[in-house]
């Protein structure tokens, strides 16, 4: 039987993932995990407090629950790792190094652990960059992303650990507030679009990234793992593409939905940050290897969150 460990589970992406795992696997075996307290998505089902820095509680979680795969998500993103190199640091490698002791030690079937388009830096060939391009970062979580990469190869190659990892681009969903990423914005202007308010945005106006829905990114994740071990050729992290677009342009998408929307531009450190990475992806190896394909464009992703973000107000009220 398929047991799951997520950490990180009250993330964006965490909230999502185990609410879908939940469902595939049972309740029951899907354990959620988070320094933090649970949120309502994560909370219907097994939770435990955990601290990634902390191998032996780690260790006791697997051994208790006779968990088969782990999820690791737990890490210090983009905009807040920048604020504080030395937790991101200890928190995103310590964290990875224990999940991949652990699954080496006790077997474990699979682990998965996301890294980011964070890796690129501003040597990376900005449109359609390839799998294999230099990697680079000019920020503290970008490195960790890196050595994370190769900590994972590494770990498989030696110890032959299942270990499988994407490149996320920025994730957008509305299920869950943002977590201090570069990419936030894209998930925090359909909140003020419904609220009637003005948006202002971090990002200068024609800031192009690659950008994912939720939905795609847990489809992903999934799929990957669900896919044979001899058909994956990367071993470090898959490079996965949905849509790249500017603030300007998710405005104006929203616009068509709301037409009084407005948007404000006050840029800050994070358009920096959001410089040095790459304008679109080359992912033909995820294409290739499991069959890798998107189901949304801006347009239909807008109508969905605008459509379905009213409805998680009124519940989380009630």
């Amino acid at each position: 039987m398929t047991k799951i460990l997520i950490t990180g589970a009250c993330g964006q992406l965490g909230s999502e993932l185990t609410t879908i795992l939940r469902k595939i696997h049972g309740a029951d075996n899907v354990i959620a995990t988070d320094i933090a307290d649970p949120n309502p998505q994560v909370a219907e089902g097994p939770f435990e407090h955990l601290d990634v820095m902390d191998k032996d509680k780690v260790e006791e979680l697997v051994n208790r629950y006779k968990v088969t795969e782990v999820y690791h998500l737990a890490a210090l993103l983009s905009a807040n790792a920048e604020k504080n190199i030395d937790l991101a640091w200890k928190l995103n490698m310590e964290g990875l190094l224990n999940v991949l002791k652990i699954a080496r030690d006790k077997e474990l079937k699979k682990v998965f652990w996301p890294s980011s388009i964070a890796v690129f830096g501003p040597d990376a060939q900005k449109k359609g960059t390839p799998q294999n391009s230099p990697t680079n970062p000019s920020t503290m979580y970008g490195i960790t992303k890196v050595a994370g990469e190769q900590l994972c190869n590494y770990f498989h190659q030696k110890f032959g650990v299942d270990v499988r990892s994407l490149r996320y681009p920025g994730l957008i969903g509305y299920k869950s507030l943002p977590g201090g990423g570069t990419t936030d914005y894209a998930v925090d202007i359909y909140h003020k679009a419904l609220a009637k308010e003005t948006f202002t945005c971090f990002l200068e106006k024609d800031a192009v990234l690659p950008m994912m829905y939720m939905d795609d990114a847990v489809k992903a994740t999934i799929d990957l793992m669900n896919a044979p071990s001899e058909s994956l050729t990367v071993r470090t992290s898959y490079n996965i593409s949905a849509i790249s677009f500017t603030p300007e342009q998710i405005a104006a998408s929203i616009k068509k939905e709301i037409p009084g929307f407005e948007i404000s531009y006050e840029p800050d450190y994070r358009q920096q940050i959001a410089a040095s990475w790459p304008d679109s992806i080359d992912d033909s190896a995820a294409r290739k290897d499991w069959n890798w394909k998107p189901a949304f464009d801006l347009d239909s992703m807008t109508k969905d969150i605008l459509e379905n973000l009213p409805k998680m107000s009124v519940a989380e009220k009630e």
